[in-house]
């Protein structure tokens, strides 16, 4: 039956953990066997020589102190009689026992006290002797376990060393093989096979690798000629593009440029394909570009000493959740710009012309409404009103369309000059406050102490912030309020903005709503034109501040723009 890896390795761990503990299981038994030969030697014989000392401390100091030595000798006699444990200790305690009882009848018999120093030396001079018998018996007996726990170490380092060399192979070895054919599968050499005569885990694995390595060798061959025929006909609609489009994958390689991307960049395919976008940076200014500036402006490329005017579009490519690459889509809208070019000339000169008929029609109703021209009904009145409300509207496209024409003609004046934050706020809020009566919204304020002035147009700033207020007053709520903020972030920008409590906007949209003539879907019912955050973009941007939105919807919309401290 074959062993499983599993079994392989506990066995071979415990056999490791075996050969520990007979080593110290030998080593054990003779120290503690050791150990108990010397506690013998002190208990048995080191006591004895003791007992005879003092006795015979005892006789010498017999005549100086009698009954303090007689106590001393009489009781180190009786230890002695109980730790008899050497051959002839015992007649000799006998006897030593009987002089003394002689001793104490004939007092101060000098044959006696030698008799009795004689038999005490006797005493202690056999303990001796046994004390150095049983220490040479130590002796020997530390040699005999060093003889046999050094055989045993020996024996034991000799199969840990065949062990410890041979069973790693048998974990490494398989290892080994199995990264080769990973690497070789790696590498497209689907031929590669593992052969493991084993019946383990390993073997399994072996098997397995095999197999699948056969998989892939029909896939690969099966799949070849339609793989290379998909290509081609990838590379044929890509250079069929008329605009001009580079593909790159997550690692940084371009995969593809088609016709029109190389003549823009003036590079052959060569030069570009399969090659590392940041090697291409180094070389072309045009692809650096391309690749590392995100945003959606406008740009001027000269072709053919023509200026050519185009957008780029990234276009992420995702597999399974997982960002693979992504394309890069260059439009060509020059016919567009000339054409923009032409709507501006137009817009600024049929607005201006316009304008002053208008003025004009509006200075006529006004005199209509005066009482000294004539009495009007009441159903005049409310046509007179209509015909200004429709009046006031126009000349406020009007206007929008001027402003806007401006900008994009380049034409624009600023008077940049230090300006007070309350004064901008002031004059806004002023403007507004009919309208905030007509639907009953309250203003609020929540403005910082100590507001540095700002670097700024006055005109085009109030612009801006009237902008904010006419929209949060036109999507609020009858009844409802809005708040008129002004913080100082940081040292070098002040931010003034409106916050509503209407519908909000999507964030999906909320890019999308500072273009020209965008309107958020589902208000169309509201009025406007969607020019009026193009408008207070353009400005914000001309005076070298910035505008944003932060919006929920269902819960309003902060409206914000940050003004360069002076």
């Amino acid at each position: 039956m074959a062993l499983k890896l599993k079994t392989k390795l506990a066995l071979g761990m415990g056999f490791l953990f075996a050969l520990l503990l007979l080593v110290g299981g030998i080593g054990f038994f003779y120290f503690n066997k050791i150990s108990l030969a010397s506690q013998d030697v002190l208990k048995d014989n080191y006591k004895s020589v003791e007992y005879g000392r003092k006795m015979l401390d005892a006789l010498n100091a017999w005549e100086r102190e009698r009954d303090t030595a007689r106590k001393i000798f009489e009781e180190n006699l009786t230890a002695q009689e109980n730790n008899i444990t050497e051959k002839g200790e015992t007649a000799v305690t006998h006897v030593l026992h009987r002089d003394y009882n002689e001793f104490l009848k004939h007092d101060d018999s000098m044959p006696l006290q030698m008799a009795l120093q004689k038999s005490i030396s006797r005493i202690i001079q056999i303990n001796l002797n046994a004390i150095n018998e049983k220490n040479a018996l130590s002796q020997q007996a530390v040699e005999n376990a060093k003889v046999i726990i050094t055989m045993i170490i020996t024996f034991c380092l000799l199969i840990g060393f065949t062990f410890i060399v041979n069973f790693p192979g048998l974990i490494a070895n398989p290892i080994t093989k199995l990264t080769e054919g990973i690497k070789a599968i790696a590498n497209k050499n689907y031929s590669q096979r593992i052969h493991l005569q084993r019946k383990d885990e390993f073997g399994d694995l072996a098997q397995a690798f095999n197999d699948m390595a056969e998989q892939l060798n029909t896939y690969e061959h099966s799949n070849l000629a339609k793989i290379m025929f998909e290509k081609k006909r990838a590379e044929t609609v890509i250079n069929s593009l008329k605009d001009a489009s580079i593909g790159i994958d997550k690692s940084g390689t371009v995969l593809f440029a088609n016709q029109q991307a190389l003549q823009l960049l003036n590079m052959k395919e060569p030069e570009v394909v399969g090659q590392q976008q940041s090697a291409i940076q180094q070389r072309n200014d045009l692809f650096r570009f391309l690749t590392n500036e995100d945003n959606g402006m406008p740009f001027k490329i000269v072709v053919n000493d023509k200026e050519n005017y185009f957008t780029k579009e990234q276009i992420d490519i995702q597999q399974e959740q997982e960002l693979i690459g992504h394309v890069i889509i260059l439009k060509n809208i020059t016919p567009f710009k000339e054409l923009d070019v032409a709507k501006t000339n137009f817009i600024a000169t049929i607005s201006h012309e316009l304008k002053t008929p208008l003025a004009s029609s509006d200075f006529s109703l006004r005199l209509l409404e005066d009482e000294r021209v004539g009495a009007l009904t009441v159903e005049q009145k409310e046509l007179v009103q209509s015909l200004k409300d429709d009046n006031q509207r126009l000349l406020r496209i009007l206007s929008e369309l001027l402003d806007l024409s401006q900008v994009e003609s380049g034409k624009m004046q600023l008077n940049l000059q230090p300006v007070p934050v309350h004064e901008i706020i002031a004059k806004a809020l002023a403007a507004v406050q009919n309208a905030a009566k007509e639907k009953n919204i309250q203003i609020k304020q929540q403005l910082a102490e100590k507001l540095p002035a700002i670097q700024a147009d006055a005109e085009k700033a109030g612009w801006i912030i009237n902008n904010f207020l006419t929209n949060a007053i036109r999507y609020s709520a009858q009844n409802d309020h809005i708040v008129v903020k002004a913080t100082q972030p940081d040292e070098q920008n002040i931010e003034i903005g409106v916050q509503d409590f209407g519908i909000g906007i999507d964030a999906s949209l909320q890019k999308k709503i500072f273009d020209r003539f965008y309107r958020v879907p589902g208000i169309h019912e509201k009025k406007g034109t969607g020019l009026g955050l193009a408008i207070s973009k353009d400005f914000a941007d001309a005076m070298g501040g910035e505008i944003g939105v932060d919006s929920t919807p269902g819960k309003g919309s902060y409206f914000f723009c940050r003004f360069k401290v002076v």
